[in-house]
């Protein structure tokens, strides 16, 4: 439904701040303390409120969607943020629809259509437009990063829609998120060391992160996998450097090209095209909330 790929959408639109937050919010250089920040307390407030815990196989599988969805992609995330221009970092990390559709093939029995392959290439294609600048510096360990986030982010999508869900969206983020926020704890510990001095600026800053861009938008999107195919979900994904750029016009007074604009075009093309139904949806099935895995060779995607 229409109302479900908006509310979806909602999440990947909130992370296109991401960027601006890290940069104009945050202290400098650390992201493993911002993701553990953005994690770990929105994971047990939402434990507080739905005073549900996992059982039988879903303890392993939460700690695995946490580690791939959170504990892994969150510290990448902030790495290329601080180590790449938000241009080039948005642009490898839109090839995650081309692995989500790759993995889909492989674990969904998902064919690859020529339309989903050329609207993830358009997808990138557009992104670069977007953001990317013709002196845009390349750090390898960045890039690195952000290809490593658009995989992990990628694996644990399909991994979440092959398995489908036991309980209602608030709990499975709680538990990702706890699961990702705990692996973090003690790496952000040996690697950064205690946490600084906090400025008022700071601390509004992973407030914003913790609640608006972790509990909520994390509950929107884990609730869209389980709702939406998963090709469906990860394009809506290419949303956030569209609103990166629109923030960074808006709140920074940074220029709009006509090249830009027909990023901002090409992405929503590629968007649009993404979400249109193929024959796959007619003979398939998806999985629905509160069942386990009902996947079968072709019976979870859209092509």
């Amino acid at each position: 439904m229409l109302s479900n790929r908006l509310l979806t959408a909602l999440a990947p639109a909130v992370w296109g701040t991401t960027y601006f937050v890290t940069t104009e919010y945050l202290p400098p250089g650390r992201p493993l303390l911002a993701a553990l920040l953005r994690a770990l307390p929105a994971g047990l407030l939402l434990l507080a409120v739905t005073r549900r815990l996992p059982s039988g196989d879903w303890w392993w599988r939460s700690l695995l969607l946490g580690a791939l969805n959170i504990g892994a992609f969150l510290p990448l995330l902030f790495l290329a943020a601080y180590r790449l221009p938000g241009g080039v970092a948005a642009t490898v990390g839109a090839v995650q629809p081309l692995v989500v559709a790759g993995l889909a093939a492989a674990l969904l029995g998902q064919r690859m259509t020529i339309r989903v392959a050329l609207a993830a290439i358009a997808g990138v294609a557009g992104v670069s437009l977007l953001v990317l600048r013709a002196d845009a510096r390349l750090d390898w360990l960045g890039v690195a990063a952000a290809l490593g986030g658009a995989t992990v982010m990628a694996a644990g999508t399909v991994l979440g829609k092959r398995w489908g869900s036991p309980a209602p969206p608030l709990a499975m983020t709680g538990w990702q998120l706890i699961a990702g926020g705990v692996l973090l704890l003690p790496v952000a510990l040996l690697v950064e060391g205690a946490p600084p001095a906090l400025s008022p600026t700071n601390v509004a800053g992973y407030a914003f992160l913790a609640t608006v861009g972790g509990a909520a938008s994390y509950t929107l999107w884990f609730r869209g996998v389980g709702l939406l195919a998963a090709t469906e979900v990860t394009f809506l994904g290419l949303l956030s450097p569209v609103v990166a750029t629109a923030v960074g016009w808006l709140a920074l007074d940074q220029g709009l090209t006509a090249a830009q604009a027909l990023g901002a075009v090409v992405v929503l093309t590629a968007l649009v095209v993404a979400q249109l139904p193929g024959r796959a949806t007619a003979a398939g099935h998806r999985v629905r909330p509160g069942r386990g895995n009902t996947s079968a060779p072709g019976g979870n995607e859209r092509a």
